[in-house]
């Protein structure tokens, strides 16, 4: 093993490559996710539901939030990239970033869920807009620096599969935990029950909260950070996103990302409604939503191993065809198909936590190809940039899915008429499945294996031995 280097804070800093980063060190890191995961699932899955069915917000108001948050995203993403990037402290570059996110995250989400009942009609919408683009403006200060050092923890090809593996883990058992959140509002959302769904959701958002905010305390005083990445981003925003768009495996990502998230939006904000006025189920929205999520962290394990033998991108390509030909058999869906719906969200779990893992570890990859080229660390970038593309891919189509829901008639709480219950299967089944194949077809293009990879950790070791770099500071 290479001896660390001790870092600033007088913590040893995580070990370079070839070595296996420590277990206990994963799980400081991904600690924080657990929180951050059930907020998540919470706003992505009820959010749009609580508002329509509950405030009684049009759809079409909602998705238009949806997307204006995702619009300013277009700034907050790469500015929080470069900064995070450029960062030089006593902690680090990335802590200081998940420090300074702990407290807004926590009082924004709690915002969120938490609209004055005296407020209606305009000034009701106007409270959700403002704590929605707050709540993702927050999300992007911790979560574009928190994936950016997940990058910097292992130089290893294999390791970060399992770094990413265990993030997504931790981020899923915090959403299984937002189920039982969501339970708890459609419980309190029935007739006549105390204290109704207004109450409880500003219960739950406390909690939430304040265990988030002490999660990511927590990772910022036991997390370690490498020295020798401080301050080598790039000099400018514009220089740092001209070599993101200039790297020819980070282009063709950040299209096949884009395709993905324009279908795997619909899938989350659908399923409540599926769940209601397809199968006319709406009780068993949690149960559906648990198959999925449980498949997504049992598999974990078998991907790990099969992608030390048969490669990051085949298992990622396998992943977005199961995932298109479960949502493609939601088609079929009709009235009393709770057999059909758990088998498919069974096999859209299990294809959806291959997907999971094998994407930021292969981005991790390709940052690599662009230090080998510019003798910079530009995670932060980079990270920036794919989630750009995520949440705007995710925006368009929840603005798209609430002016459907909207223009087809769609009334909450009412049983829906045949052209309403057709575009909401469209969008939850069709629309994903033409994207992820789609996405599969291009990503098919992409050239970054492991013996690529050796390659560029061959021409990094080799400037490091003659202790110099392109563009980086020392």
């Amino acid at each position: 093993m290479a001896s660390p280097h001790p870092d600033a804070a007088g913590q040893s800093a995580p070990p370079s490559r070839g070595a296996r980063l420590p277990l206990r060190q994963i799980g400081v890191y991904v600690a924080p996710t657990f929180g951050v995961g059930f907020m998540f699932m919470m706003v992505s899955l009820y959010l749009m539901k609580f508002a329509t069915d509950v405030l009684l917000i049009s759809p079409a108001a909602m998705g238009t939030i949806f997307f204006a948050a995702r619009m300013v995203d277009a700034l907050s993403d790469p500015l929080a990239g470069f900064l995070s990037d450029r960062t030089r402290t006593r902690l680090g570059r990335r802590r200081p970033w998940l420090l300074a996110s702990a407290l807004p995250v926590a009082a924004v989400y709690v915002m969120v869920w938490s609209p004055p009942q005296a407020l209606s009609g305009p000034t009701a919408v106007a409270w959700m807009a403002l704590g929605v683009i707050g709540f993702y403006t927050a999300m992007t200060v911790f979560m574009v620096p928190h994936l950016s050092l997940g990058a910097e923890l292992s130089d290893d090809y294999h390791d970060r599969t399992r770094i990413y593996g265990a993030r997504h883990i931790v981020w899923n058992l915090g959403s299984i935990a937002a189920l039982g959140g969501m339970a708890m509002l459609i419980a309190a959302s029935r007739p006549q029950v105390s204290p109704g769904p207004r109450a409880t959701a500003v219960e739950i958002a406390l909690v939430v909260s304040v265990l988030t905010g002490a999660l990511i305390f927590w990772a910022v005083v036991r997390l370690r950070e490498r020295p020798e990445f401080q301050g080598r981003g790039a000099r400018s925003p514009f220089g740092a996103y001209r070599d993101v768009l200039q790297n020819p495996h980070a282009r063709l990502l950040l299209v096949v990302i884009l395709i993905e998230s324009l279908g795997g939006a619909t899938i989350a904000v659908l399923t409540p409604y599926v769940a209601q006025y397809i199968i006319g189920r709406p009780d068993l929205t949690v149960f559906f939503i648990l198959i999925y999520m449980a498949a997504t962290i049992g598999f974990v394990p078998l991907w790990l191993p099969l992608s030390r033998r048969f490669g990051k991108k085949p298992l990622w390509m396998f992943s977005m065809l199961l995932t298109a030909a479960s949502f493609g058999g939601m088609a079929f869906l009709g009235e009393g198909d709770v057999v059909l719906l758990s088998v498919l969200a069974f096999f859209g779990g299990l294809a959806g936590s291959c997907g999971a893992i094998m994407s930021p570890s292969v981005q991790t990859d390709v940052i690599d190809w662009d230090y080998a080229e510019t003798g910079e660390r530009k995670e932060g970038s980079y990270f920036a940039g794919w989630s750009f593309v995520y949440k705007a891919a995710t925006g368009i189509t929840i603005m798209l899915t609430g002016y459907v829901l909207e223009f087809s008639g769609f009334v909450p709480n009412q049983p829906q008429p045949a052209n309403v219950r057709a575009a909401i299967l469209g969008l939850y089944s069709i629309f994903p499945l033409v994207c992820y194949l789609f996405g599969t077809l291009l990503f098919a293009r992409f050239s970054l294996d492991e013996a690529a990879h050796r390659r560029i950790h061959t021409v990094l070791e080799e400037r490091r031995g003659q202790g110099n770099g392109r563009g980086g500071e020392g």
